[in-house]
Formats: structure tokens, sequence, C-alpha cells
């Protein structure tokens, strides 16, 4: 009897909680819809976070997305992740694959109960632990470096490497990682990233998908990651020649949202950093100005 009223009251204080918890999110996006959209303000990543869910559901702004399409003032004053998300989304495959997340931008309840990632058999690849892990949904963590993975090749149908690249060899100490970027310089580029395309493709099944998605335009090294130029992303499209075919999608960040833009459009975009203000401007960017998405089908 003890036991059932403990239970009961429980249960109870969790659901009191729970709608405070609501009301009070409510109250902050609603602050952040009247005050501007201002990125990064309260109600920011409420806002974010529930565009990202209600684009990914949207099988009609999938379908657009798959015809290199974006309606109007799409993702307005947000940042590429309400861009990158929708058409990753647009590019899996509708049937049970293994599926690997390179960087762990998927350890998300909400992405992992969507249709097109429930029924996969999920591997999160990461260096250390996440806050948050979903074993309940049989997704499978292996922590480690991403220039050295532990899996044999071919093993992997589908592979999702989103805005990860950029950060490998910079300073991930903000992240909590002791790992400390081997440049010296803020003008240096570095290369290291190449190392994780190669594991990918290697890790990658014959006819299996790469979706890969970085921020690009002028090249920039902001310490905890970098911005690929045109130079450093041919480097990575000579590796998909020879292994494969690929098709590139960019998007580029206006004052009224996001759009579908050509590579040369993208070619002087510069990224907001922020953490120190740098590349801050008048269009109310939330981080970068431009992404390179790349699908990636190995022969």
């Amino acid at each position: 009897m003890i036991k059932k009223v403990i239970n009961k009251a429980h249960r109870f204080f969790l659901k009191r909680d729970n709608e405070k918890r609501i009301a009070s999110q409510k109250e902050a996006k609603k602050k952040f819809i009247k005050d501007g959209q201002i990125p990064w303000s309260e109600g920011y990543a409420i806002h974010k976070e529930e565009s990202i869910i209600s684009n990914i559901s949207n099988e009609a702004l999938l379908t657009e997305l798959s015809d290199k399409r974006l309606p109007p003032n799409f993702g307005y004053r947000l940042d590429e992740r309400v861009v990158e998300y929708p058409w990753i989304f647009a590019n899996l495959k509708k049937e049970i694959s293994v599926f690997l997340d390179a960087g762990s931008t998927f350890n998300f309840d909400y992405l992992l109960d969507h249709e097109l990632i429930s029924n996969k058999e999920k591997y999160v690849y990461t260096f250390y632990p996440e806050d948050k892990s979903y074993n309940d949904k049989k997704v499978s963590y292996i922590y480690g470096d991403l220039r050295e993975l532990p899996f044999k090749d071919g093993l992997f149908e589908e592979i999702v490497c989103q805005s990860t690249i950029e950060h490998i060899d910079m300073d991930n100490s903000m992240y909590g990682y002791d790992l400390k970027s081997t440049i010296d310089v803020v003008s240096n580029k570095s290369y290291e990233y190449l190392k994780v395309i190669e594991e990918l493709l290697r890790v990658l099944k014959p006819n299996g998908n790469l979706l890969l998605t970085f921020p690009y335009g002028k090249f920039e090294n902001h310490g905890f990651f970098q911005q690929l130029d045109n130079e450093m992303v041919r480097k990575i499209t000579d590796k998909m020649d020879a292994a494969g075919n690929y098709d590139s999608t960019f998007f580029k960040y206006l004052l009224t949202g996001w759009i579908v833009a050509s590579q040369e459009d993208c070619n002087d975009s510069e990224s907001y950093n922020p953490h120190t203000k740098i590349g801050k401007k008048d269009d109310f960017a939330a981080h970068s100005r431009a992404i390179c998405c790349l699908k990636f089908t190995k022969s």
C-alpha cells in the first residue's frame, strides 16, 4: 500500500514538473518571437528545435529539398541545423539499413523516433559519451577518433556526418574534449578531415550512401572549427570521384532566411562565431552563412 502511494506521488510530481517545463518553454518562445527572433536569445533553442521537428515531418518540404528547392523565408534567423536536418531526412533510405551517425548529431529522441531512423540498425560514433544515451532505442554507442574507425570495410549502408569534419584537428576543449589542434597559426588550414573522409568511404558498403554537411565559403579558422573553401572541398570530391558518385547542394543564408544557391554564390560567405562575435553583421545570421551538402553513393 505504501509503495503504491509513493509511486502515485512520484507520478504526480513528474507530471507537475513536466507541465511547468512546457509552460515555461511556451513563454520563452512567445518572448523570442515578440522580441524579433534574435539568434541565441531566450527561446531561440526551443524555436529551433520545434522548427526542425516540424520540418523533418513535412513530406512536402522533404520532396522540395529532394528537388533542390526551399519555400520562401525558410529558417528565418536560424542557424544551419534547420537546413541540414531536413536535407538529410530528404535523402535517407526509406528501408531498414545499417546506419552510422559519425559525430553524434542524431543523438536526440525526436530524431531517433522518426520513422526514417527508428527502424534502422543504429550506431553512434563520437569521441566522448553524450549527456544522454538512448539504449532503449537500440542505439549502439562507440567512442574514439573518426580518423581511425574500428569497423570492418563496407559495414554501413548509410552514414551521416553532419557538421563534424570542420572540427577535426581543431581545439575541441569547449566541448569538454581534451583534444588540441595541431595548428599554431590561425591562418593555416588543417587537412586532417580528409582522413575522416577516407575512413567513412572505407566503411561504407557498395551502393551505400554518405550524407556529408559542413560550413562553406571563405576559408576561416575559428579555433574550434574551420570553414572549408573551394580548394578544401575539391580534395573531398576528388576522393569521392575515385570511389563512386556524388551530388552537391549548397544553401546560403540571407536576411530573409535560407535559399538553395550555386557554389559560386557561396564562395565568399563568412561565418558568424557566436562565441567570439567574429563575423557579426546586420543580417542576424546565427552561425554559418553557407553550407555544402554532399550525397555520395559508393560504386
